[in-house]
């Protein structure tokens, strides 16, 4: 079943959340999905549910690849909970492409509904009444009333809902007191910064206004669906022939689980390694790969780490392929600065990032290859997206960029993307599905450092 919401905001995470760690706990194997690009929600709903979540995006890959997906990870398991985004109807126009909606039309999905109910009462009927004819082919199957303000105000919603719509209440949350997980710039803080587990409490409270019952009973009558399920990755596992650091701590985390799985099936071994505790490179690594993340919350710890600075300034000028996104392009310029502050980082890009209030992009983005590098051809189309409240202050000393941006902020009007030697670094955030040779490539060109590093030179420029 899919957990959509009126907008952004309604409630729908936390009410994934709780329902994904009570049937894991009541014995259940659950596999949680993210409708969107969104990193955060899937790291928290992996925690919840014990297993790996996957993001299920149309935009960023085809509709076969998107279903395969979905059924690769969903078949053995007793309950497949996706969290949709935004609106339920809320796609990339006027059409709801893209949209939570027409991802559960397209999976054939039951849907369930948390609405935030903040200051209204009957007139949530009219607004549920309006989702189930606005689309009929939306498989509505029950509310999730949230922010309600007591037992008048729950008992006026339910009456009403009941009264005008065919759709049962499923539950009826109460207003809390303090937000278990909390918010800021980008979303849900992570789970690498907070001491305590706050699933027992979310679960505790899903328990006590949820009838999961009701709930497991919508996705039991789910469709009968068959579907041919293909390997996720194609053509054969390549034997580990080369070592790509991974950075994963609190700075850099956002990583798609199937871009860690197409490096390992093309030929990698993945070395995971801390930018905040680690003094150096891993030993005998042949390429590295930054994600994005959050660097300016442990802005000074990575600042103080200059002995990995100059561990991985040195591997890079010997040619060292580096691809990094987003928060891994903060990491690799000069210094980073939020709220008059100013931290050192690694020093390979001469560039000031600057965190601001307010985001310096944040969508879906569509580049083109528009210069030679080691990871895409020239001319290749990249879809992704991009999610950054940072920005370069002196964007003007990078004398030519690599994407050329159809659709998007990236680092400046109309490009992201700059590359020294072997390091690529840029905003966009790509998907491995959509972007098969990836991986393929990101593995040849750590070989060809390899063979290099072993005969104690230099790599050259590896340029596709």
């Amino acid at each position: 079943m899919l957990i959509a919401g009126l907008s952004g905001g309604s409630g729908k995470t936390l009410v994934a959340l709780g329902i994904a760690r009570a049937f894991s706990d009541n014995g259940l194997l659950v596999q949680t999905f993210k409708k969107g690009p969104d990193y955060v929600d899937a790291q928290w709903l992996s925690v919840a549910s014990r297993s790996v979540t996957t993001n299920l995006d149309p935009f960023l890959f085809s509709s076969e690849v998107l279903k395969n997906v979905f059924w690769h990870r969903a078949t053995g398991c007793d309950l497949a909970l996706i969290e949709g985004n935004r609106g339920l109807y809320d796609g990339k126009d006027v059409f709801g492409t893209y949209s939570s909606a027409e991802l559960a039309k397209f999976l054939q999905c039951p849907v369930l509904v948390v609405t935030d109910c903040t200051k209204v009462t009957r007139t949530m009927a009219a607004i549920i009444l309006g989702l189930q004819v606005f689309d009929r082919d939306v498989d509505i199957r029950g509310i999730i009333l949230n922010q309600t303000a007591g037992k008048r105000h729950q008992t006026i919603l339910q009456r009403s809902i009941e009264q005008y719509t065919d759709v049962p209440v499923l539950g009826v949350l109460p207003r809390m007191d303090n937000n278990p997980i909390p918010e800021r710039r980008m979303g849900l803080v992570s789970d690498f910064e907070l001491d305590n587990d706050p699933l027992m409490g979310i679960t505790f409270f899903v328990r006590q206004n949820i009838d999961l019952d009701s709930c497991l009973q919508v996705a039991q009558k789910a469709p009968v669906q068959e579907h041919v399920i293909t390997p996720i990755l194609k053509g054969s596992k390549v034997s580990q022939t080369v070592k790509i650091g991974v950075a994963s701590d609190a700075s850099l985390w956002f990583y798609y689980r199937e871009n860690l799985e197409a490096l390992s099936h093309a030929g990698a071994e993945l070395i995971d390694f801390s930018l905040v505790q680690s003094m150096a490179l891993p030993e005998d690594i042949d390429a590295l790969y930054l994600g994005g993340g959050f660097p300016e919350i442990v802005a000074s710890k990575l600042a103080a780490n200059t002995a990995l600075h100059q561990s991985i300034a040195q591997a890079i000028n010997q040619g060292l392929p580096v691809y990094a996104e987003s928060g891994g392009l903060v990491y690799l310029s000069t210094s980073l600065e939020e709220a008059d502050e100013t931290f050192p980082m690694v020093g390979i890009f001469p560039l000031t990032t600057k965190i601001f209030p307010k985001p310096q992009g944040h969508g879906y983005m569509e580049s083109v290859v528009a210069n030679p590098n080691p990871f895409f051809p020239l001319k290749t189309t990249l879809c992704g997206h991009e999610f950054h409240y940072s920005r370069s202050l002196d964007i003007e000393v990078i004398p030519s960029f690599v994407f050329q941006i159809k659709r998007g902020k990236g680092m400046t009007t109309g490009w992201d993307g700059i590359l020294i030697k072997n390091c690529l670094a840029s905003y966009i955030h790509t998907h491995a599905l959509s972007l098969p040779q990836w991986a393929e490539n990101f593995v040849a060109a750590a070989q060809l450092y390899q063979s290099y590093r072993k005969g104690g030179l230099p790599c050259p420029d590896i340029r596709l």
